[in-house]
């Protein structure tokens, strides 16, 4: 087993000044009775709205943090007990923090990190090498820190944290304020780690494009529980039924003939897109009788974006049901 947690919970206090010489205790629960394991070379995205425990899990996970409660097993260690052995063997990249030396080019951190995981030089020039062809660095490698783009920068910090060949790699919002070419890069390159080099990937991010192209396992968190589990393909039969087709017309349409359950989202020019309920009508049943009766040019049918399903999730009552359940056994 790579990650095992077991009933964790995280409480913070806080102390809230109350007039002039009176303080209040408060006790904040970022996390609550928070149980899964993580199969080796597994990527699990941990999801949820701002403040559901996400960032406090993964520091947890990396040692960063102790639990309240619960106990918690990284390839068979205390992350909080034993962060330094453990350190060698994980590594992470957390938002905006940066391990790179902000007025020193990246070349000189990774030979800094190169003696800190005590690498071999031979060893070390080998693998720098390999990560620099990997993330194409070679035009600003020698350029400080403080001049490099937001893209080649986080470019930059994901090889840093590969330097030492972990076995897991905890990223927290890997992507946040990258434009879209240097998102598909990083994606890209964190996906061929998890599937060609078997790196175990743990990933917090709003962005629902990193979650479906890097993901295959999802937990969805909400005020500290988790409150699905679940495959994303799975996630998605499970939480929405409906299609989304985009259809480009040769000219304007002139009969639309939709089925009951099949509705217009969005029209641009010759461009439409429908939404198809797939428990009242037959997606291909819709298109079918749309082409019978225009001139078309171009068909896409699509799931509908994680982020509906997710979206769905919390408006159904299945979130609802879900927690009261967690609390029933809690009081129980």
């Amino acid at each position: 087993m790579c990650k095992e947690v077991n009933h964790v919970s995280k409480h913070y206090t806080l102390w809230k000044i109350k007039g002039w010489t009176r303080r209040e205790r408060q006790v904040i629960e970022a996390v609550k009775d928070v149980s899964f394991k993580v199969e080796p070379g597994r990527a699990l995205a941990l999801i949820g709205p701002n403040g559901a425990g996400k960032s406090t899990m993964i520091k947890l996970l990396c040692g960063i943090l102790s639990p309240t409660q619960g106990s918690i097993k990284v390839l068979g260690m205390d992350p909080f007990k034993d962060r330094s052995r453990l350190a060698y063997r994980i590594s992470s990249v957390l938002g905006q923090r940066s391990q790179l030396w902000y007025h020193l080019p990246p070349i000189d951190t990774y030979h800094l990190l190169g003696r800190i995981y005590d690498i071999d030089r031979s060893e070390l020039k080998e693998r720098m090498k390999e990560l620099i062809d990997l993330f194409d660095l070679s035009t600003f490698l020698y350029q400080p820190v403080r001049k490099l783009s937001l893209g080649q920068r986080m470019r930059c910090e994901i090889a840093a944290a590969l330097i030492h060949k972990p076995e897991i790699l905890f990223l927290d919002e890997p992507t946040i304020g990258l434009d879209v070419v240097a998102r598909s890069m990083v994606i890209d390159i964190l996906k061929d780690l998890n599937q060609r080099k078997n790196v175990t990937i743990i990933l917090t991010s709003h962005d629902t494009d990193d979650i479906e192209r890097i993901c295959e396992d999802v937990i969805v968190l909400n005020e500290g529980r988790i409150v699905l589990e679940s495959k994303i393909r799975e996630m998605r039969k499970s939480f929405f039924h409906s299609k989304i087709v985009e259809i480009e017309f040769a000219e304007q349409p002139s009969d639309w003939n939709l089925l009951p359950g099949a509705r217009v989202i969005d029209q641009n020019g010759p461009v439409v897109r429908l939404e198809v309920d797939l428990k009242t009508c037959d997606v291909n049943e819709v298109v079918s009788r749309i082409v019978a009766h225009n001139t078309v040019r171009n068909i896409t049918i699509q799931d509908p974006p994680l982020e509906s399903i997710i979206q769905h999730i919390y408006l159904s009552g299945y979130l609802a049901g879900r927690e009261a359940e967690q609390n029933a056994q809690i009081d129980g």
